[in-house]
């Protein structure tokens, strides 16, 4: 039976969250939106769309999104060159691979972003797969881009863990029946994460991987 690694990226892998809080904050204010960053930063992890709709309610000129993404994706553009890795990222992809879980990664970055951030991990050779919410109807929270992941894995969720630094993450996973596992390094509190889901909460990528072993990842559950 396969065992499936799952990854979100930004905040999880590369320490990228309040990058995008400050290119949101800057496409809404040039279009003269007024929203705290703090809030920003609570809806990253989700598509786009729905980031705005959580910002600016579903009652928003949506004529205003086509707009804004592309104020974003500019924005963010800018730092591809030097998007910073968190520590032993790369490392705890490869030691997963080498134990013979599938990785795949879950991510809403588009493919010019997605390219960015595996230069910026740089374990392409560790990586089996990756899950677009594009791939879906629906992204996260919703379960589908972890149904999808796990597709591509061609594993079973009770042989899965997820790991993600949202709620959002967490809620997805939950939601597709895959042990989750919270990460600190996006900025978001442990008590949210747990809540949402997470059946442990590490630091940051290096932490978890000097856990591994009393980790989920070596919990009876996902053995193989």
């Amino acid at each position: 039976m396969n065992r499936a690694a799952l990854f979100d990226v930004d905040g999880t892998l590369a320490d990228t969250n309040h990058l995008h809080v400050v290119c949101w904050w800057e496409a809404l204010r040039q279009a003269g939106h007024d929203v705290a960053m703090h809030d920003i930063h609570r809806a990253i992890g989700l598509p786009g769309e729905d980031l705005l709709a959580h910002l600016l309610g579903e009652d928003r000129d949506r004529s205003e999104d086509d707009g804004l993404g592309a104020a974003h994706t500019t924005l963010y553009g800018t730092y591809f060159d030097r998007l910073p890795p968190l520590d032993s990222a790369g490392d705890l992809l490869r030691e997963l691979d080498g134990r013979g879980w599938r990785v795949v990664l879950v991510t809403s970055a588009g493919d010019d972003e997605l390219g960015a951030l595996r230069r910026a991990v740089d374990a392409d050779d560790a990586i089996t797969a990756t899950a677009s919410s594009d791939d879906v109807e629906e992204g996260k929270p919703a379960p589908d881009p972890v149904h999808h992941a796990l597709d591509l894995a061609d594993a079973p969720a009770h042989s899965a863990v997820f790991v993600g630094d949202t709620v959002w993450d967490m809620q997805a996973a939950s939601r597709a029946g895959v042990t989750c596992v919270g990460l600190l390094s996006g900025g978001i509190p442990q008590r949210d994460l747990e809540a949402a889901g997470a059946r442990a909460v590490y630091r940051h990528p290096a932490d978890l991987l000097a856990h591994l072993d009393t980790s989920p990842f070596n919990a009876g559950r996902t053995a193989a």
